[in-house]
C-alpha cells in the first residue's frame, strides 16, 4: 500500500511539474515580442545612446513583451505603449518607428531628444507627446497618414518652417499643441477639417495670417498668444472659455461688415464657407449700392431660380463674346493685318491687351494644376481666393549668405580647398568663424537651364525643405551679384566611391554588415524622395560618389533636388564626368532620354552590385566582357557558385551566406531592363530590412564566428508583397 501511494504521489509530482512546464511553455510563447517591435525598439535603444535608465532595454535581442522592459506596454506579442517621460535620454529617435505597427502611444517628452523628427512614424498611433526636447525641423508630411490621431504634442522644441497642410482627415484629433517653437507662416488651410478639435496651443511662435480657419471649431480652449497674427478677430472665436490672444498685430475696433452674399463658384466645397455671411444677412439684389426698404420691398417678388438664371445666362452671353473678341484679334494677328493709325486701333491695343493677360493667367492656372514634371520638388500648393490652384511660394528655410562671407570661409574659393568636382561646378571645403565647416557648391553658371533668379530661388527652397536623416541637408545659399552658390553640411569622413575602389586601410572598414546598412540607408534616402515628397523627387544622378560616409560609416545622398537645377545635365557632361555617370544609366534614359524613379532604382541596384563585387560599374581596364558590370553580373546574380567568385575579395569571405544570396535577389529586380518589373523603394527597404532581422537571429544564435564565411547558400528569391 505504502508503495502504491508512494507511487501515486510521484505520478501527482510528475503531473504538477508537467502542467506547469506547459503553462510556461504557453506564457514564454505568449510573452515572445512581434520580431518587427522588438527590431523597432533596438534601434531606438540605440539611436538614444543605449541610456542605463532604459532598465531591461538591450541593443541586441531580449523580449520587450516578456521581460518588461521600462515604459513598454504590450498586448500579446505587440507592443501598444512607449513611455518614457522625464527620463533625460539623449540621442535621436532613429528610422524604425514606422514598424511598430501596432503602437497607439509615444511619449518621449521631457527629455534631452534632438535632431529631426522621423519621416515616418508609428502609423496607427492615437497619441503623440515629443514636447520638451531639443527636436528641430518640423513635423514630417507622413503626419497626414495617422488618421487615428487623437492627441499630439511638439510643444516647447526648435520647429521652424510653416505647419504642414496635412490634416484633412484627422477628424478624432482633439488636443493640439505647437507652442514654444520657431514656426512661421499662416495656419493650413486643413485645419478647418478638425471637426472635433476642443484643444490648441499656438502661443510664442511667427505665426502669420489671420484666425479666420478656426471659426467653426468646437474649440474650448485657444491660446495664439506672443505670434505675428493680424486682422480682425473673428466674433466667434471670442466666445470660446479659455482664448488668449496677447501679443499679436490684430486690427482694433470692430471686425469690418461681411461683404454682400455672392453663391460660391462651381467646385467649392460647404467647408470654405466659414467668411461668407450667414444666408439671414445675404441680399440677392444687392448691387453694391444700399437700398432702400422700397427697393428691398419690391425686389422680394423676384425668385431666387430666375435670377440665378440671369446671371448664369449673362456670364455664358459675355464669355462668348469675349472669347470670340480674343479670337478675332488672334486670327487677324496671325494673318498679319496692319493696324490703321487712329484712335480706334488704339482702343483695339487697348482691350487686346487686358484681354490677354486674364488669358495668361488663366493657362498658367491650368498648368499649375497638372502634375508638374518629377524633377520639379513641388511640396504644396495653396488654394487662391477664386478657388484656383497656385504654386506655393514657399519660404527658404536655408540661411542666405554673401558672396563676401563664403570668400573669407573658403580663402577666395582657393585650390588647397578644392574637395570635388562635378556637372554644376565645383566642390570647397569652407570653415566659418564659428568654427563651422561647411561645403560650398559653386555653380557654373553656364551649366544652369535655369538662369533667373527665381527659378534659382525657387528651387533652393525646396531643396531646403528636404529633411532626412540619410540626405545631405542643404543649410544655406547665395544668389549676390550673378554668383549662385549652394552650401552643405559637411560630411568630412570619404565617399562610397573612394571607399569601395581607393586601396587603402579605409576600404577594410566596410565589412559585410557596414554595406548592408549603407545600402538600406540609401534605399531610406530614396523612398523619402520617391514615396514621401509630394511630387515624387527624381534624383537622377544616383552614383557611389553621390553618398558620403560619415565617421560611423552612415551613407548620406547627396544632390538631392538638383536635377530642377539641371534637367539637361547630361548634354553638359565633360567626357570623364559621363564616362563616371554613365554606368549608372538605366536602359531607358539611354534610348530615350527618359528618366523617372524607375531609372533611380536602376540607378541604385548597380550601387548594390558595386558593395557586392568591389568594382566600378565601367572599368575600362578589364577584359572586355568584364567592363560594363552589370552586364557580366546580371547573368551570375542566380548561380550559386559564380556568385561567391563575384564577392569583394576584401572581405575576405566574411559574410553571412544566406544574406549574399538575398542581396543578390534585390539586385537582380533592381537593374531589370523594363521599368515597370523594378520595384517601388519602400518595398526595397523592406527586403533590406528582413535581411538585416535575419542576419541578426543568425549571428545571435551562432557561437561560431566561422559560420560567417561563405558556404553554398540556400537560394531564396525575394518575394515583394
Amino acid at each position: 500500500m505504502e508503495k502504491i501511494k508512494a507511487s501515486c504521489r510521484g505520478s501527482s509530482m510528475h503531473f504538477v511539474v508537467f502542467v506547469s512546464l506547459i503553462v510556461c511553455g504557453v506564457l514564454f510563447v505568449e510573452g515572445t515580442t512581434d520580431p518587427n517591435d522588438l527590431q523597432a525598439l533596438q534601434v531606438l535603444y540605440n539611436a538614444l545612446n543605449s541610456p542605463p535608465q532604459l532598465t531591461g532595454w538591450k541593443s541586441s535581442g531580449g523580449d520587450p513583451c516578456g521581460e518588461s522592459w521600462k515604459g513598454i506596454t504590450c498586448e500579446a506579442s505587440a507592443v501598444v505603449s512607449i513611455e518614457i517621460s522625464g527620463l533625460g535620454v539623449n540621442g535621436t529617435m532613429g528610422y524604425a518607428l514606422d514598424s511598430l505597427k501596432s503602437l497607439k502611444t509615444l511619449d518621449l517628452s521631457d527629455n534631452v531628444i534632438h535632431d529631426l523628427v522621423p519621416y515616418q512614424l508609428p502609423p496607427n498611433l492615437t497619441s503623440l507627446n515629443l514636447a520638451n526636447n531639443n527636436l528641430s525641423g518640423n513635423l514630417p508630411y507622413s503626419i497626414a497618414g495617422m488618421t487615428s490621431l487623437n492627441y499630439l504634442n511638439i510643444s516647447h522644441n526648435f520647429l521652424i518652417q510653416s505647419i504642414g497642410d496635412m490634416f484633412a482627415n484627422h477628424s478624432n484629433l482633439a488636443v493640439m499643441d505647437w507652442s514654444f517653437n520657431n514656426l512661421t507662416g499662416d495656419l493650413p488651410p486643413s485645419f478647418n477639417s478638425l471637426s472635433n478639435l476642443s484643444t490648441l496651443y499656438l502661443q510664442n511662435n511667427e505665426l502669420t495670417g489671420s484666425l479666420n480657419l478656426l471659426v467653426g471649431l468646437p474649440l474650448t480652449d485657444l491660446n495664439v498668444a506672443n505670434n505675428n497674427f493680424s486682422g480682425w478677430i473673428p466674433s466667434e472665436l471670442l466666445s470660446i472659455p479659455n482664448f488668449r490672444y496677447n501679443g499679436n498685430s490684430f486690427a482694433n475696433g470692430p471686425a469690418p461688415p461681411p461683404p454682400p452674399y455672392t453663391p460660391p463658384p462651381p467646385g467649392r466645397s460647404g467647408n470654405n464657407r466659414s467668411h461668407s455671411p450667414p444666408a439671414a444677412h445675404a441680399n440677392p439684389g444687392s448691387s453694391g449700392q444700399p437700398s432702400s426698404p422700397q427697393d428691398g420691398t419690391r425686389k422680394k417678388g423676384l425668385a431666387v431660380g430666375p435670377i440665378i438664371g440671369i446671371v448664369l445666362g449673362s456670364s455664358v452671353v459675355a464669355f462668348l463674346a469675349i472669347f470670340a473678341l480674343v479670337f478675332c484679334l488672334r486670327k487677324g494677328k496671325r494673318k498679319e493685318i496692319a493696324a490703321r493709325p487712329s484712335t480706334g486701333s488704339l482702343s483695339v491695343s487697348t482691350v487686346n491687351k487686358e484681354m490677354q493677360e486674364p488669358s495668361a493667367q488663366t493657362a498658367a492656372t491650368v498648368t499649375d494644376l497638372k502634375p508638374p514634371p518629377a524633377e520639379k520638388v513641388m511640396f504644396e500648393k495653396l488654394q487662391g481666393r477664386n478657388g484656383s490652384m497656385k504654386k506655393a511660394k514657399s519660404p527658404i528655410t536655408a540661411t542666405s549668405y554673401t558672396v563676401a562671407a563664403l570668400q573669407t570661409a573658403t580663402n577666395s574659393f582657393s585650390q588647397e580647398n578644392l574637395i570635388g568636382e562635378g556637372s554644376l561646378g565645383r566642390v570647397y571645403r569652407a570653415e566659418f568663424q564659428n568654427g563651422k565647416i561647411m561645403a560650398i557648391k559653386k555653380i557654373d553658371n553656364a551649366a544652369l537651364s535655369l538662369q533667373e533668379e527665381d527659378n534659382f530661388l525657387e528651387a533652393t527652397s525646396n531643396m531646403s525643405r528636404l529633411r532626412h536623416p540619410n540626405i545631405v541637408q542643404l543649410a544655406g545659399y547665395c544668389a549676390e551679384h550673378g554668383q549662385r552658390l549652394l552650401i552643405y553640411e559637411y560630411i568630412g569622413n570619404s565617399s562610397l566611391h573612394d571607399m569601395l575602389h581607393f586601396a587603402d586601410e579605409r576600404s577594410k572598414l566596410l565589412t559585410w554588415n557596414a554595406r548592408v546598412r549603407v545600402a538600406l540607408g540609401t534605399a531610406r534616402a530614396l523612398e523619402y524622395l520617391h514615396e514621401v515628397c509630394l511630387p515624387s523627387v527624381v534624383h537622377r544622378n544616383l552614383k557611389s560618389a553621390n553618398i558620403l560616409l560619415d565617421e560611423e560609416l552612415n551613407p548620406h545622398l547627396s544632390d538631392c533636388g538638383l536635377a530642377a537645377l539641371t534637367p539637361n545635365t547630361e548634354r553638359q557632361m565633360s567626357s570623364a564626368q559621363m564616362v563616371g555617370s554613365f554606368g549608372y544609366s538605366a536602359p531607358e534614359f539611354a534610348l530615350s532620354g527618359i528618366y523617372t524613379v524607375k531609372s533611380d532604382v536602376y540607378s541604385f541596384g548597380v550601387v548594390m552590385l558595386e558593395l557586392l563585387t568591389g568594382r566600378k560599374p565601367l572599368d575600362s581596364s578589364r577584359i572586355r566582357s568584364e567592363q560594363s558590370l552589370v552586364r557580366w553580373a546580371t547573368p551570375q546574380l542566380h548561380d550559386i557558385d559564380a556568385l561567391a567568385k563575384m564577392v569583394d575579395p576584401t572581405l575576405n569571405g566574411m559574410y553571412p551566406a544566406k544574406s549574399l544570396s538575398r542581396f543578390a535577389d534585390i539586385i537582380a529586380l533592381c537593374v531589370q531592363p523594363e521599368p515597370e518589373f523594378r520595384p517601388p523603394m519602400s518595398e526595397v527597404v523592406q527586403a533590406l530590412v528582413r535581411l538585416m532581422q535575419r542576419a541578426s537571429v543568425v549571428k545571435r544564435r551562432s557561437s561560431d564566428e566561422s559560420s560567417f564565411a561563405y558556404k553554398t547558400p540556400d537560394h531564396e528569391p525575394i518575394d515583394f508583397p
